[in-house]
């Protein structure tokens, strides 16, 4: 991930094994990473169970919020393909208990379909 896209909100994919076992400790005992994207130093891993966001705060970054969300706690998403001149793809996602919903955005050549059909996999169990 280049650090223009980082600074622009754009996601890349990361390595799975990498993210599983630096999230090891606060996963389930059958929990398995799927999915994972980064942006600067925060992340959005789905998981085998949930959606986990992370956003590590300071300039540290040892402060850490950890919000998860159940796949059955979503509602519907929608999954925005890039263009021609919209080069990058978006994510949204409502949320019970949520107004707004959670919209992440994510770099040119991300698995959109790949997202897509995993929220839909877990979501229409």
């Amino acid at each position: 991930m280049g650090i223009l896209d980082g600074l622009m909100g754009n996601a890349s994919e990361i390595d799975i094994d990498d993210v599983q076992e630096e999230l090891s400790p606060i996963l389930g005992d059958s929990e398995k990473v799927e999915r994972a994207f980064k942006v600067i130093r925060d992340m959005y891993v789905f998981t085998s169970g949930r959606l986990i966001l992370i956003d590590k705060q300071g300039l540290t970054g040892k402060k850490v919020e950890y919000l998860s969300i159940p796949y059955k706690s979503i509602s519907n998403f929608s999954v925005e393909t890039a263009g021609h001149f919209d080069m990058d793809s978006e994510l949204k996602m409502w949320v019970s208990g949520r107004r707004e919903p959670i919209s992440k955005e994510l770099k040119k050549g991300s698995d959109v379909v790949g997202i897509q059909k995993l929220l839909a996999n877990k979501i229409l169990r």
